[in-house]
């Protein structure tokens, strides 16, 4: 996951990096504070290099602050991942051999639909933060690949929030409460909890096959009144349409 960042740092071991380590975590955020991000004064430092002390997550808590970190303490992963982009953009973003790059050529095939989501950036703190903040608001489980999670923020979007599906589901009329007791389920599994399950199983079942029957019988109501009122062509000599 930190591994491509970590070898544009030169950071001395970058596959060998598990985030999981508390050793190796917290050596990892005093290298890139010493010698990539250097938002301390060299003398301010102190409590973010005295790694083995019991007061380290305070001193790193501040530490993420004071950077506007948008993540925490517990967020181990997301605040080393931001950590690592604010580094490769400090170490890269002044380089005038990376300024003066230019743009690959666009496609010569302009009817092809291009994804607008190739264009973003994933690897910016700012597009990472926001991200993740939507996906807590939405409730979607978080992923390693950050345009990932944007394309399952954009489908949630647009089947559950969009105009036309809360218009949908306002249509929706509410049930009316079904008592299970009086509601025979035919056999035993020895279990209560599993009874009334299966009880509720069988009910929405039910409840598919009279939409199902529903929808049969508006077909053989409209095939009927097509048949019930023909059109006569007496040029033809038959009846039919």
């Amino acid at each position: 996951m930190f591994r491509r960042k970590l070898t544009a740092l030169d950071y001395h071991n970058p596959g060998g990096f598990d985030c999981t380590d508390e050793t190796q975590y917290r050596n990892c955020v005093v290298w890139l504070e010493d010698q990539k991000i250097r938002h301390y004064k060299i003398e301010d430092r102190g409590n973010l290099r005295n790694i083995p002390s019991s007061d380290w997550p305070e001193a790193y808590q501040k530490y993420l602050q004071d950077l506007n970190c948008p993540f925490g303490l517990q967020e181990k992963q997301e605040a080393v991942d931001w950590l690592l982009g604010l580094a490769v953009r400090y170490e890269y973003g002044d380089n005038d051999k990376y300024k003066n790059c230019k743009p690959l050529a666009a496609s010569s095939n302009s009817d092809k639909a291009v994804d607008p989501l190739l264009n973003l950036d994933g690897n910016c703190p700012d597009f990472k933060a926001g991200v993740t903040a939507l996906a807590n608001i939405l409730k979607i489980q978080r992923h390693d690949d950050y345009l990932v999670m944007l394309k399952a923020i954009r489908i949630l979007i647009q089947e559950r929030l969009s105009p036309e599906a809360i218009a949908k589901a306002s249509q929706n009329k509410e049930g009316i409460p079904v008592t299970l007791d009086k509601h025979v389920l035919g056999f035993d599994t020895g279990d209560a909890t599993l009874n009334e399950a299966a009880q509720i199983l069988r009910l929405l079942h039910i409840e598919e096959l009279r939409e199902l029957q529903t929808r049969i019988n508006e077909a053989i109501v409209a095939v009927q009144a097509i048949i019930a009122d023909p059109k006569t062509d007496h040029r033809l000599g038959k009846v039919g349409r």
